[in-house]
């Protein structure tokens, strides 16, 4: 938000114009929000285990596997405008593949190669964007990740990888599981999986049916509308 904040301003001082938008430029690559993860116990790194898949160990796993199991879902706060889904496409190093692995740009995870030290250890969430409310954003994400833990979520073997290969250019074993294609698909994954978010009373429900129903069935023209419309999620928090 500050550096939004900033940038907004420095830009208006010089008579420029900038953007955040997922993707302003037809062919041309988006706009990203790419946020770095892990967690500490007793200012330690809780996520590292030398030896294992980038060095992330058991816990990291599951966080990694309530991430992209809820990765549909998660995709309202993450990339809360029409906009961003002109971005989420194949290509242009777009992350819309919901699998993880070390190398590869196209998945919603990756685990960078360049870290080697035990404290930094971690892995980047790829599909935000800057159109995103990042309280709401970053708070579904930690619920996704402990969601993950509590179920004790694995994700090689519910087949989200470690793929290290881009995905397009190789025919993988198991079936791909994929991003929402559009914010409707985002609001209807989150209608149908939400109770993650309900933990410990952070978030509550104030819809007493499907989130975003009321809004989609609105106005139809907003479907069409050329600019970065946004629907207001029924979640507060």
């Amino acid at each position: 938000m500050t550096t939004k904040y900033v940038l907004f301003n420095f830009a208006r001082r010089k008579g420029l114009v900038i953007t955040f938008m997922p993707k302003p430029m037809y062919q041309q690559a988006g706009n990203g929000m790419h946020l770095h993860l892990f967690l500490t116990r007793n200012g330690r790194n809780a996520f590292y285990k030398k030896g294992e898949y980038g060095n992330i160990n058991e816990l990291g796993r599951m966080f990694i596997g309530g991430l992209l199991k809820h990765g549909p879902a998660l995709s309202a706060f993450t990339n809360p405008s029409t906009n961003s889904y002109k971005r989420l496409v194949p290509g242009f190093e777009a992350p819309v593949a919901l699998t993880y692995g070390q190398g590869n740009r196209a998945s919603a995870i990756r685990i960078p190669r360049y870290v080697s030290s035990p404290a930094e250890t971690r892995f980047e969430y790829r599909p935000p964007d800057a159109t995103a409310n990042p309280y709401l954003c970053l708070t579904a994400m930690l619920l996704a990740g402990i969601d993950g833990v509590v179920q004790k979520t694995d994700p090689a073997k519910d087949g989200y990888g470690p793929f290290d290969k881009n995905i397009h250019d190789e025919s993988p074993r198991e079936p791909i599981h994929f991003l929402p294609r559009n914010l409707d698909e985002a609001l209807d994954a989150l209608s149908a999986d939400n109770a993650f978010l309900l933990r410990g009373g952070i978030f509550y429900r104030r819809a007493p049916r499907s989130m975003g129903e009321s809004q989609r069935a609105g106005n139809p023209i907003d479907r069409t509308m050329p600019h970065p419309f946004e629907y207001k999620l029924y979640f507060n928090l």
